[in-house]
């Protein structure tokens, strides 16, 4: 079946107000259970959230959402993802949580929280 020239390809275009709804309350929670002094990566959010490969939509959300601890999500390795003074003041607000950096990168090893699977 063809594609309309005005047609949506993205991933989850066909969901509705409700899904998608209810893909940022779970994304946001899995957001807000980093606890301080840890972090976590955009793709482990999506995947704890139970959207693997959905690392794109996590930013999304962040972006839009409010309330958020922000500065707990990094790219994948540990690596700021933000630019300019957004990426200053991520570090700045990720060393005064105790987070510990090795150069450029948060020192993953230590400080990247592993979250939990549920039981089904």
């Amino acid at each position: 079946m063809k594609k309309r020239s005005g047609e949506s390809r993205k991933r989850g275009a066909e969901s509705s107000p409700d899904e998608s709804s209810k893909m940022r309350m779970r994304i946001q929670a899995a957001i807000r259970r980093i606890p301080k002094g840890k972090v976590s990566t955009y793709g482990a959010i999506a995947r704890a959230a139970g959207f693997p490969g959905a690392a794109r939509l996590v930013a999304r959300v962040l972006h839009r959402g409010f309330g958020l601890p922000w500065q707990r999500v990094l790219g994948a390795g540990g690596e700021i993802k933000l630019s300019g003074d957004s990426a200053i003041e991520q570090r700045l607000r990720l060393e005064a949580e105790g987070v510990r950096f090795r150069g450029r990168k948060v020192d993953m090893k230590q400080c990247e929280f592993k979250f939990v699977r549920a039981r089904r």
